[in-house]
């Protein structure tokens, strides 16, 4: 059997990213370095021939995803299918308004954005730290990855617009 294929295949099919620990038990290789290598060698394949998908590991683990340059033409197919309507909401909040305490967040969206911060956080979407009684969140350089536009593009695209236009607009532009 294939262990890279197999490899491929599980993070094909995942709906979620997958840990190095998770994917050597599906493939059967107790060594993460040898998983790691496998997981570079798809990466680099990726990256040199002219597919639409590449290997990208966040906080959560390692998944694939769609290159840039393809996301307009296929985002309507699955947009944000990994995000809820509340925690796109939250990161609209914080991407233009950042850095911003959570406690003004919760005042906008009420106690479910603790669980909306804690999940974004683990995507690597956006950063809270400690500050005070409370936490100080801003968005981290995954936020532009994952949408494909600046901080200061989307930040512009709010505010220039409002309530739910300026959210269908990301939405639209981020795809």
């Amino acid at each position: 059997m294939n262990k890279k294929a197999l490899l491929e295949a599980a993070l094909f099919v995942s709906d979620t990213p997958l840990t190095v620990e998770r994917l050597a038990n599906i493939v059967g290789i107790g060594s993460e370095e040898q998983i790691r290598q496998l997981l570079s060698q798809i990466r680099d394949e990726l990256k040199a021939a002219d597919r639409g998908i590449v290997l990208e590991e966040t906080p959560e683990g390692f998944e694939l995803r769609i290159k840039q340059e393809y996301r307009n033409q296929v985002a309507k197919l699955a947009p944000f299918s990994d995000l809820s309507e509340g925690m796109l909401r939250t990161l609209a909040i914080v991407a233009a308004r950042q850095p911003i305490k959570q406690s003004i967040i919760v005042k906008y969206q009420g106690n479910k954005v603790y669980g909306y911060i804690r999940d974004l956080e683990s995507k690597g979407l956006i950063k809270a730290e400690k500050f005070g009684r409370t936490k100080l969140v801003t968005v981290t350089s995954g936020f532009e990855n994952y949408f494909g536009k600046s901080t200061d593009e989307i930040k512009q695209m709010l505010n220039s617009k409002s309530g739910k236009e300026a959210k269908e607009e990301v939405k639209e532009k981020a795809k």
